[in-house]
Order: structure tokens, then sequence, then C-alpha cells
């Protein structure tokens, strides 16, 4: 009988909490909605291992299709999250070293200034101070991105300043993929996405799963992305929330992972450069935990997306803390954060590109009920 009543009381004890993390969520997901103007948002959580999904709205206003947690987003630059998977995975196989500098792979930078930047210097947005998207003037092709880096010229040495970049980040995935020797996508596909049990996550949409494929709104106006230089391996992913939160379970807790994940994801954990209160990562981006709303509204702040800041150095270290990354397209606006020691994470994917500083309130707000 006491069995029983122990059971009881921690079915209603469980039905209580999850009661409040919808009430919660529901808090901080709908006004967001009604504010911006947003059709559909998809979240997931992870606690200890479980997930929960709450769906909101349509993905498309065409066809009233409402969103569920295998509806397809554009996950923008949290895409930068899986290319520095990637790039750990050919590190973790001998193929890649963050301390080559990119002529190993591309001979015809030899000598040139982009040459004294390296591996890692691309992949933390240190390299020198390169533009957050390419000038108009480069197109589609190889010889005009050889051009651009050839004639590329540093405001500083690498290693001193931070400036968030698609050509930084952009060159990074295309040097693993060199590396590697390998199309980008089909190794993304093959050595990512297929590992870590992502079947509802893609570079390249097959035909079979563009009914789930959501369309973003940009001033009411159905869009989706369009192909660019380096769009692959910046901003071209596009997931679920179902597949997102396993993604998020997989970086919680890596040593669940298989001999050639394991140390690939634990290694996109370790802090490179501090800038702030910020800590910047492979992808990912690394406060200390427990931190405050304002410090993550800091570190994700205009100043830090669109200016180039001081940087410093630190010793290779992994963040006992907690990590996450804005990610948008014209269309879609999504956030993902995640806590390690405590065993949590929150997938948030929008059809709207919504300000930076309303998801981050939002994922506070549930970080906090899932604390509790």
């Amino acid at each position: 009988m006491k069995r029983l009543t122990l059971a009881i009381a921690i079915s209603l004890s469980l039905s209580a909490h999850a009661t409040d993390l919808r009430s919660a969520i529901d808090q901080a997901i709908q006004p967001v909605m009604a504010e911006y103007d947003i059709p559909g948002i998809a979240v997931a959580v992870t606690v200890n291992g479980k997930a929960s999904f709450y769906n909101y709205g349509i993905a498309s206003k065409e066809s009233n299709t409402p969103v569920s947690e295998n509806t397809l987003f554009e996950l923008g630059s949290v895409s930068k999250t899986f290319t520095a998977t990637l790039a750990a995975v050919a590190v973790a196989e001998g193929k890649l070293s963050l301390d080559d500098h990119p002529s190993r792979y591309m001979p015809q930078l030899k000598g040139r200034a982009v040459d004294k930047a390296t591996v890692l210097h691309f992949g933390t947005y240190t390299a020198g101070g390169f533009p957050q998207q390419f000038p108009d003037a480069v197109t589609n092709d190889e010889a005009s991105m050889l051009a651009y880096f050839r004639n590329w010229k540093p405001k500083a040495k690498p290693g001193k300043l931070r400036e968030y970049s698609n050509p930084s980040l952009g060159m990074f995935g295309h040097l693993t993929a060199l590396a590697l020797k390998e199309d980008f996508a089909d190794a993304m596909q093959q050595r990512v996405f297929s590992p870590l049990g992502l079947a509802n996550t893609y570079i390249r949409i097959p035909e079979s799963a563009m009914p789930n494929y959501a369309w973003g709104y940009d001033k009411d106006k159905p869009v989706r992305m369009r192909p660019d230089l380096f769009s692959q391996e910046t901003y071209g992913v596009r997931s679920a929330s179902a597949d997102m939160i396993r993604y998020v379970q997989a970086n919680i807790e890596p040593g669940k992972l298989d001999a050639t994940l394991r140390p690939a994801v634990a290694s996109t954990h370790i802090g490179y450069f501090r800038t702030g209160v910020m800590t910047q990562g492979l992808g990912w981006e690394q406060f200390a935990y427990p931190t405050s709303l304002e410090n993550l509204l800091s570190g994700n702040s205009v100043d830090m997306l669109s200016k180039a800041n001081s940087t410093k150095r630190i010793a290779p270290q992994p963040e006992s803390g907690l990590y996450d990354k804005t990610g948008s397209t014209r269309g879609f606006g999504a956030y993902v954060l995640f806590v390690p020691e405590k065993k949590i994470g929150i997938v948030i994917l929008a059809n709207k590109n919504y300000p930076i500083p309303a998801r981050v309130r939002a994922a506070h707000a549930i970080l906090a009920q899932l604390e509790n």
C-alpha cells in the first residue's frame, strides 16, 4: 500500500511539473508570436534525457499546415555548429589540424595575408577581421571566392579580433571538406547527420521530405533560403525540433556516442577565445553557469554580431557552463541552448526572422522553469 501511495505521489508530482512547464513555455512563446506576428514556432526541451515537444501555429499560411516536431525549419547559423562537428570529426580522423594554414589545402593562397591565419582562427572568427557577409561583387563560384581570399586585407593579426563572419566560418567548412576530400554536403550527411541518428536533417532536402518543409515569412511573403557562396557551410541546414533536441542530447552527453563522434562532439565544447562575457568555441558560444539574462543578451547582442571586438586567447578548456547559438535566414529564426551539467536543453525554431533578444528572453524564461 505504501509503495502504491508513493507511486501515485510521484505520478502526481510529475504531472504537476509537466503542467507548470507547459504553462511556462506558453507564457514565453505566445506573447512573442503575437508581438512579432510569427506564423509558427516549434519548441523542444530535454530534461535528464527525456524530450518534450510544444508546437504553435502553422508551417504554411497557404496550406494552413500545423507545426509539428517533424516540421523542417531553416536553422540559419545554428548550422555552424554542425560544420564545427564535421571539422572535429576530420580532426579526430587525423585528416585536419586546427593548426593548419589554408595553403595546405588551397596552395593558391600560399604567401597571401590570409595564409597567416589557421583553421582554428577561421572557425572562431579570429582570422583578422572578415566582414559578416561576402561583398556583393563576390559571386557563387570558385574563381571569385579565390580572388576574394587572395586579395583580402586583414584589420589585425590573427587572434586579436573576433568579428562574426560567414566568409570566415565558410572557409573553415571549405577547408574541412578539402581535408576530407569529399563534397561538403555528402560528408555532413555521412559523418554527422546519419551517425547521430538525425533522419530528418538535411543540407539537400529530398523530394520525399519537401511536404514537411515550412515556409518562412518576410513581410508576409513566403520565402525560403537561396544557395549562395558557402551557404551550405554557414546557414544551409534544415531540421526539425525532434532531430534538434536529439542533437542537443548528444551534446549534453557525448560520452554515449560512438568512438569517432564522442571526442568530436566533446571537442566542440572547448573554448579558445574570450570576448566580454562570452567564450568562443567551435560553433558553440559559451557562458559561465549560472548566467544572467543580461549576460546572454550581451553575448548575443548586435555589437557581438556585427562589429569587430577585441578578444583574448585562453588556454583551450572545456567550459562547465551554458552553450548556445542563434541562427537566422530571411524567413526563419532559431535558438538553441543547453547546460550539460544540468542535463537540460532548449530548441526554439520559428518560420520568421524575429529579433534575437526576444528569442533569448523566451529561452531564458523556459530555462528558469527547467532548473526547478
